[in-house]
C-alpha cells in the first residue's frame, strides 16, 4: 500500500509543523533589538489582542509550554493545606509527572469522570467528603478542568455555567487547562468569550494550534494573579526574549487564525472518524467533538495501520488507539487512510 501523506501522522497535534502565518511573524520579530523579558512592543500588542478576543479584563502572561501553564497556576493559587479537584483522566493527573503536586504539596483529588467530563454534583461531593474532617484533611480550593477534556469532548456552555457556580458556592476557583480550547469554540459554535466568561483562571494553549513554543496563563478574576510575575520567573517560565512568543500569538489572534486551524483540524477529524466507524473491528470509543477520537482496532490491524500513518495505542490497555489531527492535515491524507483501512478489513 502506498503512502501519500503531505502532514504525516495522526500520533498528535504537538507533531505538526507551524503555521505559515507564525513562522512569517518569527522571521519579522527577528528584526533588531528589542526590550527583552516582554518589555517590548509585540507583547503589549499580542497581550491586548489576546485579552480583548478572551472578552473580559484580565491579567495575561504568556509562558513556554502547558504543563508550565497548569503548574504555575496552581503554584499561585494554592499552600500545602490545599487540594485541587479534578477528573482522574485530567492532563495534571495523567502527563504531568506530578508537576503541580510537586510544586505546591498540595493533594489532588480525583473523580471518575464518564467521557472526560465531571459534574457539579461529584465536585460538592468531593468537597464535602475532604472538608468534613476538618483541620485533619486538605481545604479543597481549586477546581481544575480540561477544555476540551483528554478524551476529545466537550463541556457545554450550559455545562460550564453549572460547573462554575457549583464553584461560587463552595468557594472553590475555577481553573480551566484550555490547551484546545480553539477546537471548543469551533465544536460549540461560540466565541472565545462565551467560554471564558466562566472561567477564574485559563491555560491557554498555543503550541497544539499552530504555534512553535508558547502557550499563556490568563487571570480573569485578577485578584488572584498578586505575584505571578515572581512565580513565573521562579517556575523557570519567563522567556528572556518574549517577543518571540508574543508575536506567533498575534499571529494567531490576527484575521481569526486561531478559528480557521480548529476548524481544520476539527473538520478532518470528523472525515477521519466518519470513514473509519463503520468498518468492521474498529469501533469509536467516546463522542468526536473535536480533534481527537478514540477506537478500539484489534491489534493485527492496527499494526498495518500504523505501518501507514503513525498513530498511538490511548494507554496500557492492548487494542485501544488515539488519532489526533492538526491544523495541517489534509483531506487527502484521511481519505488515503480510510482507503488503506477498507483494504485491510
Amino acid at each position: 500500500m502506498a503512502r501519500s501523506f503531505t502532514s504525516g501522522s495522526f500520533t498528535s497535534d504537538n507533531a505538526s509543523g507551524v503555521s505559515p502565518e507564525v513562522m512569517e511573524a518569527l522571521v519579522a520579530a527577528n528584526d533588531g533589538h528589542a526590550g527583552p523579558y516582554g518589555g517590548d512592543q509585540l507583547t503589549r500588542e499580542a497581550t491586548e489582542m489576546v485579552v480583548a478576543a478572551l472578552g473580559k479584563p484580565a491579567d495575561l502572561f504568556f509562558v513556554y509550554n502547558g504543563t508550565g501553564a497548569n503548574t504555575l497556576c496552581a503554584k499561585a493559587l494554592l499552600r500545602s493545606i490545599d487540594s485541587i479537584i479534578c477528573a482522574d483522566t485530567s492532563h495534571m493527573i495523567t502527563n504531568e509527572v506530578g508537576a503541580p503536586v510537586n510544586a505546591t504539596g498540595s493533594r489532588m483529588i480525583t473523580v471518575p469522570s464518564t467521557h472526560g467530563k465531571i459534574t457539579p454534583e461529584q465536585i460538592r461531593k468531593a468537597f464535602h467528603d475532604e472538608s468534613w474532617w476538618g483541620p485533619h484533611a486538605t481545604r479543597p480550593r481549586m477546581v481544575s478542568i480540561s477544555q476540551s477534556t483528554e478524551l476529545g469532548t466537550v463541556y457545554t456552555l450550559a455545562e460550564m455555567a453549572d460547573i462554575k457556580s457549583t464553584c461560587e458556592a463552595l468557594g472553590l476557583i475555577l481553573h480551566v487547562d484550555g490547551c484546545r480550547l480553539y477546537n471548543v469554540a469551533v465544536a460549540l459554535d461560540c466565541s472565545l468569550s462565551d467560554i471564558c466568561q466562566y472561567i477564574d483562571v485559563l491555560s491557554l494553549g498555543g503550541t497544539k494550534n499552530g504555534l512553535m513554543f508558547g502557550e499563556a496563563v490568563v487571570f480573569f478574576d485578577q485578584t488572584l494573579s498578586d505575584g505571578f510575575g515572581h512565580i513565573r520567573k521562579q517556575g523557570l517560565q519567563l522567556h528572556s526574549k518574549m517577543r518571540f512568543i508574543s508575536a506567533q500569538f498575534k499571529a494567531l489572534f490576527t484575521d481569526d487564525l486561531w478559528k480557521r486551524n480548529a476548524m481544520q483540524a476539527n473538520r478532518t477529524m470528523k472525515l477521519l472518524a466518519d470513514g473509519l466507524q463503520p468498518l468492521p473491528g474498529i469501533e469509536l470509543m467516546y463522542p468526536v467533538e473535536t480533534n481527537q477520537a478514540f477506537f478500539t482496532i484489534p491489534e493485527d490491524m492496527a499494526d498495518q495501520l500504523m505501518a501507514i500513518c503513525a498513530f498511538n495505542p490511548a494507554g496500557p490497555e492492548k487494542g485501544t488507539y488515539r488519532m489526533v489531527t492538526s491544523f495541517d492535515t489534509t483531506e487527502e491524507d484521511v481519505l488515503t487512510f480510510i482507503e488503506a483501512a477498507k483494504r485491510l478489513v
